[in-house]
């Protein structure tokens, strides 16, 4: 009876002890998340209705070019990064599954044997055969469940970091290649200016020797040339930089049958027009935010596990078998043991409340970044649907810009040619039109990785 009377007891002081803990917060939802940063609407832009969303197509039909059909495959094989995801995820999955273990017992074949001196100067025999149940644990409060709930979320969070490492190398591939077809263009580009120049100084150097024009001309032009220059040698440095950047990318080299980069940046299209109304809930399909979600669900789990640590811990052990004093009988005699135990801790220096608040300040760590994921991915789309709706307009414009220019380098050679114009109005015209061209280049180039990044922060990818 007292024995009773004390567990009941025991059990009483853990369940305060428990109780004086606190109700836990609960997790926060999407839209409460994005409070503060943008409001949770749908994102309005250009698109067919009814079409499919972006984040629903994979790489292999959203990117259509000879060139990433096989650069992007090649990359999701040999990349490092992702490698080390996948790993990550086997890394999981073995936790998980020692912490689903915990909650079976252990069932272990023995067999032993002793021999020891008796009171009578003999020796005692004893040999012993059967299986064996070692230390199991009765999860009546929860702690096993609730930790193996945690490697289970960890699992989650380990895939789902593995899909958005996977993501961002597809998207990553498809800027860089965005790169080496500017690259390529502003080689083209600069190599038919310097050709140009080269052309303009031969004339100019000759009607300078001539005494037609002044010495001012003649270094106007040798100026002009070796700007060429100095930009064709800037361009082929950025080409083996960015190359370099796709060869990590892709962590091999690259295949021998890949067709070289033709610079046409201007039908560039990595992705279909975008369709209309996705609602802001498409950004809780993205993999970060699903990561940072199982974070916080792991976060709650330990919680739950480092609280059920203030119950009594109830501990089973038992065997059954034979026993013989002779090995040539052992298997003739049954013996069997059970030992039930009850731990309830008292005192322990603070220790479990420590974990406690260990675990709760882990939470309010998962939490604030389960936030800022969901804030996060808000502002990615706003800025990528921001430059969607500028970039055209802006190509648009530079591409009259250039149309303009060469229309003024015409009417200067004509002026030029029938000499009512100098040689410094023709370079001057040159030079415009050659930072436009560069221009219309670089925000073709925007365009093109604005919508690889449309796509990517819409969740797509895979």
């Amino acid at each position: 009876m007292k024995t009773t009377l004390s567990l009941i007891a025991s059990a009483a002081v853990a369940a305060l002890l428990a109780a004086c803990a606190g109700p836990e917060p609960k997790k926060p939802t999407a839209t409460e998340a994005a409070q503060g940063a943008l409001p949770a609407t749908a994102f309005p832009y250009a698109g067919g209705t009814g079409a499919t969303p972006p984040a629903a197509l994979p790489w292999a039909q959203a990117f259509q070019g000879e060139r990433l059909q096989k650069l992007i495959p090649l990359a999701l094989a040999n990349n490092r990064d992702l490698r080390a995801a996948i790993a990550g995820i086997d890394a999981a999955r073995a936790t998980a599954a020692a912490r689903d273990a915990d909650l079976w017992p252990t069932v272990n074949a023995g067999l032993s044997g002793s021999r020891t001196p008796n009171a009578s100067g003999g020796i005692t025999s004893n040999y012993q055969a059967g299986l064996q149940v070692t230390a199991y644990e009765l999860d009546l409060f929860g702690r096993l469940r609730n930790l193996d709930a945690a490697a289970q979320a960890q699992l989650l969070g380990a895939e789902a970091n593995q899909l958005a490492v996977r993501n961002a190398l597809v998207a990553a591939i498809a800027t860089t290649e965005v790169a080496l077809q500017a690259d390529e263009a502003l080689l083209k580009l600069t190599r038919d200016t310097l050709t140009s120049r080269e052309q303009s100084l031969s004339l100019i150097r000759q009607r300078f020797e001539g005494g037609v024009i002044s010495e001012l001309d003649l270094r106007a032009g040798e100026s002009a040339l070796q700007a060429a220059r100095v930009a064709l040698a800037q361009t082929q440095r950025q080409r083996a930089l960015d190359e370099n950047a796709l060869l990590l990318l892709l962590g091999s080299a690259l295949p021998p049958n890949l067709p070289a980069p033709t610079g046409q940046l201007a039908d560039f299209e990595p992705l279909a027009e975008l369709p209309a109304g996705v609602p802001s809930d498409v950004l809780t399909r993205r993999p970060d935010i699903r990561q940072a979600e199982q974070q916080l669900a792991a976060a709650d789990a330990n919680i739950s596990a480092a609280r059920a640590a203030f119950f009594p811990r109830i501990t089973l052990t038992g065997s059954f078998g034979t026993t013989s004093s002779q090995l040539s009988n052992l298997f003739k005699n049954t013996a069997w043991s059970f030992a039930p135990s009850l731990v309830q801790p008292l005192f322990d220096a603070g220790r479990n409340r420590a974990n406690l608040a260990g675990a709760r300040a882990a939470r309010d760590v998962a939490t604030a970044q389960y936030e800022k994921a969901i804030q996060s991915a808000f502002r990615d789309v706003a800025d990528a649907l921001a430059g969607r709706a500028t970039l055209a307009e802006q190509r648009a414009a530079q591409a009259a810009q250039v149309d303009a220019e060469a229309r003024r380098l015409a009417l200067s050679e004509e002026r030029y040619r029938a000499g009512i114009a100098s040689s410094l109005d023709v370079l001057d015209a040159q030079r415009s039109l050659f930072a436009a061209q560069q221009a219309l280049v670089q925000v073709q180039s925007q365009r093109a990785q604005n919508l690889v990044a449309v796509y990517r922060v819409l969740g797509g990818g895979s």
